[in-house]
């Protein structure tokens, strides 16, 4: 356990111009959760952090919004004009003026890393008594990455990037993997040494390394032991390529926990979500979001499960089903074509085909609830209507809209009487034809 307080400078201000996006890269989202949550989330979840520093440039006041209605703990500082990645940290500075801890600095475009790993690297710091670590990785073709450069009795000692590296040192492999740990009140100084006499006119925090050598400081490296973990979002090849990395893992610990996965390769599932064992998962399912999915249930094939529901035990969702923000309860059915959002089915109730929770208005955006108690079952292509509510064991006629609550054992049926006109076709044949035949 550390004797030090901990907080931690995110840094997301950069507009990710191969993104070719008008949104900030941190705000793209893999499984609809935007890239700097991974990270905010990973940092909060090691255990040591109190507060965490934002800093926001590009579209800020989109990012700050984000942060503010996602975490208390963490606060947005604006760079402008953004001065490279050693000013963005300094920009913190004078929210840490009396502080005596470690400071980790993370990217805001990597959402694989993990807390686990954030926690080790920390505690590697604390137990070292490093004034300084970075954490770097080994990578076979290290090319584009800065170097981790050491002396001839491997004492770390500087980080050149691959422009200004000689042939020697690009064929170093072990690399910057851009995450740090700093005993704050012996390196902050740094930051106001830092030079920008560069192509670019930025200040590098790369150069703080250089910096407490000179000044005879504790510099440490921690070497990553997956290197996926690192795995920076610049373009929406990337995007797609960590969501796929995401997926895996998620779905690898999934099975290991004793979920049956039919098809990993269409299934795609956010790590937020929890299955119990015995569930079977069939081709082509999509859930995002965080959710919650008991034993002995089945879904799929092509089930699409949104943020927010709440599966019981021995459900079934069926093919071309979507469910969002709903309780379902145990052996409950909604088994093909069905919408249900913003709603609460109880146990033992089926749900027919075509169903449909119609739980939004777009004049007032006001989203209300449908409720369907024990027992209760709707006809093929039912419009339930929301606010509404259907009573235990109360039946729902196919084809109707419901838009009052149902009472309980009854039957609602709102279709028009049946009527059938007898030789309608024939005579509509012989019009088109010309005359009688």
């Amino acid at each position: 356990m550390l004797n030090k307080k901990v907080k931690s400078i995110i840094l997301a201000a950069g507009k990710g111009t191969r993104m070719k996006s008008n949104m900030p890269k941190v705000l793209h989202t893999i499984f609809n959760k935007p890239l700097l949550g991974y990270v905010i989330d990973a940092v909060n979840n090691v255990g040591y952090v109190d507060c965490n520093f934002v800093i926001v440039g590009h579209e800020a006041e989109l990012v700050e919004n984000y942060v503010k209605a996602n975490y208390d703990n963490s606060k947005c500082i604006l760079q402008s004009p953004q001065l490279g990645t050693g000013d963005a940290v300094n920009k913190a500075a004078p929210f840490l003026a009396d502080f005596d801890g470690y400071v980790i600095v993370v990217c805001g475009d990597t959402p694989l890393i993990e807390a686990d790993t954030l926690r080790n690297f920390i505690e590697f710091h604390d137990n070292n008594s490093a004034d300084l670590t970075v954490m770097s990785a080994i990578f076979e073709n290290p090319k584009n990455y800065g170097r981790i450069i050491r002396d001839k009795n491997k004492k770390f000692i500087a980080i050149i990037e691959e422009k200004d590296a000689t042939p020697e040192q690009k064929a170093v492999k072990e690399i910057n993997a851009g995450i740090y740990c700093l005993t704050w009140n012996k390196i902050s100084e740094a930051f106001k040494n830092l030079k920008n006499n560069n192509a670019q006119g930025e200040y590098y925090l790369t150069d703080i390394v250089k910096w407490a050598v000179e000044q005879n400081l504790n510099v440490q490296s921690y070497i990553l032991d997956n290197n996926e973990e690192i795995f920076g979002i610049n373009s929406k090849l990337h995007l797609a390529e960590a969501t796929k990395i995401l997926n895996k893992k998620s779905l690898i610990r999934l099975m290991e926990n004793g979920v049956q996965i039919t098809d990993p390769d269409s299934t795609f599932i956010s790590p937020e979500t929890t299955i119990e064992a015995d569930t079977l998962i069939l081709p082509n399912v999509y859930i995002t979001g965080k959710n919650s999915i008991g034993s002995y249930c089945k879904i799929g094939p092509f089930a699409h499960i949104r943020d927010g529901a709440v599966i019981g035990n021995h459900v079934r969702i069926g093919n071309f089903v979507e469910i969002k923000k709903s309780v379902i309860k145990d052996n409950t059915n909604v088994s093909h074509l069905s919408y249900v959002g913003d709603s609460e089915l109880g146990s033992h109730v089926n749900i027919g085909a075509g169903t449909i929770t119609a739980n939004y208005n777009p004049i007032s955006k006001v989203k209300s609830k449908t409720i369907i108690k024990d027992g209760a079952n709707t006809g093929s292509n039912s419009v339930l209507v929301a606010p509404v509510t259907i009573n235990e064991m109360a039946s729902v006629g196919a084809g109707s809209v419901i838009t009052k609550d149902v009472d309980a054992y009854s039957l609602a049926v709102t279709r028009a009487p049946y009527k059938q006109i007898t030789d309608w076709v024939k005579r509509k044949i012989q019009q088109l034809s010309g005359g009688n035949k």
